[in-house]
Order: C-alpha cells, then sequence, then structure tokens
C-alpha cells in the first residue's frame, strides 16, 4: 500500500501512517514536510516497525514493515 502524504503538516504523514498500518503490515509512506522523516522514525520505533527508505512511483519515501503481523 502507497500512503501520499505529500502537502500534509506533521503530525498527520505519521497519523495516516499509523491507520494504514491498521490494514496492512507493509506501506510505502511519500511525504514532503520536512518533520515528517523524524516524526515517522519515532511512530516506527515507539511501535516496533521496521522502517527503510525507500522509491515509490509518486517519489522518495519510507518503507515500513511491521515484523509481528503475517
Amino acid at each position: 500500500m502507497i500512503v501520499d502524504a505529500r502537502g500534509l503538516r506533521c503530525p498527520w504523514p505519521a497519523i495516516q501512517l499509523a491507520r494504514a498500518m491498521r490494514e496492512t503490515a507493509n506501506v510505502i509512506i511519500v511525504a514532503d514536510d520536512a518533520a515528517a522523516p523524524r516524526e515517522i522514525a519515532a511512530l516506527c520505533t515507539e511501535r516496533g516497525w521496521n522502517c527503510d527508505p525507500a522509491e515509490s512511483p509518486i517519489g522518495h519515501g519510507f518503507r515500513v514493515i511491521d515484523p509481528n503481523q503475517s
């Protein structure tokens, strides 16, 4: 699943990511707010999710994976 959070100011990209992760264990999120990488990393650390840089059809973002979901 790709989450397009471009144009959203923090904390909205992190909120959109949390909502998407309720539906699937593998999300790419693209956000352009300068604070988004820090907010996304903090959320991933808090929840125990893996977060790595990733490319998507809509731009550079982060792949977030919940290792606890199958």
